[in-house]
């Protein structure tokens, strides 16, 4: 039996859609970068809401990393978001079902549980501020709730930006 939990919990686990994923140029030396800004376009997806919110996360992690805002940096940030709607992993199946010997009959449907969800992925990129190119990237993927408190969406953003953020710069 301990067995067969221990299965269902490693299927369960590996299930998960959520994942962080880094590239960057293996050249680079990210010793010489001090110093961060923001792109003005960052967030064309997003509202202002969220975008402020990921400014603010973003900017705090990289202030407590020991990397400073200036006017002239060494490295410029953008991000965004890609969504695609209406994941529904969640339903509850119903049937109906009668059959004899030379006949049968059957309805069955999906009722969805959980409310609407969508995939959602978060995409950083850290750009040369000399040579205008991208040197890293992170990003998360997630199924998350279409229709989010502002508190729940704020908690969700900066929880995401710390797991790509964890992974800058490189180990």
């Amino acid at each position: 039996m301990k067995k067969l939990k221990l299965l269902f919990l490693s299927l369960l686990v590996s299930c998960s859609t959520a994942k962080v994923v880094i590239d960057y140029d293996g050249d680079t030396n990210f010793a010489n970068y001090k110093s961060f800004d923001f792109y003005e376009d960052n967030g064309e997806n997003l509202n202002e809401f969220d975008v402020k919110r990921i400014t603010d996360a973003i900017y705090n992690h990289l202030i407590n990393s020991d990397f400073s805002q200036s006017k002239t940096p060494d490295f410029f940030i953008y991000f965004d978001t890609k969504i695609n709607e209406n994941v529904s992993r969640n339903t509850i199946g119903i049937g109906v079902g009668s059959g004899g010997r030379n006949g049968g009959f059957g309805i069955s449907g999906g009722i969805p549980i959980g409310g609407e969800k969508v995939q959602e992925q978060l995409i950083i990129k850290f750009i040369d501020a000399k040579t205008n190119l991208l040197f890293w990237e992170g990003s998360y993927s997630d199924v998350v709730k279409q229709n989010r408190k502002p508190e729940e969406r704020k908690k969700q953003l900066e929880k995401v930006v710390l797991k790509i953020l964890n992974e800058f710069p490189p180990k």
